[in-house]
């Protein structure tokens, strides 16, 4: 598979590079710039900024694509996992 064909796939799902780039950092702006940002942990910030980049693919994108919303569960779960966890400690 060569890598034109591996991006034309990919832009079936993920939208226009351009486009969903846009998007994804203009959310990562919005996060950074609240006040409770600092207050959250590499993990949490890390997860955040992964569902944004998953919520940019969806808005520029395909919606339908399960991958997208699976994979938005799954950052939400690592960090659930990580703060019960601690709790345990």
């Amino acid at each position: 598979m060569t890598i034109d064909t591996i991006l034309a796939e990919r832009g079936k799902a993920h939208g226009p590079f351009t486009l969903h780039a846009a998007i994804t950092q203009d959310l990562k702006s919005v996060m950074a710039r609240q006040a409770s940002w600092q207050r959250l942990t590499a993990s949490q910030r890390e997860a955040l900024e992964m569902i944004a980049h998953k919520l940019g693919r969806i808005l520029a994108g395909d919606p339908n694509h399960l991958d997208h919303w699976d994979d938005i569960a799954g950052y939400a779960v690592l960090v659930t996992r990580e703060l019960r966890s601690c709790r345990h400690e």
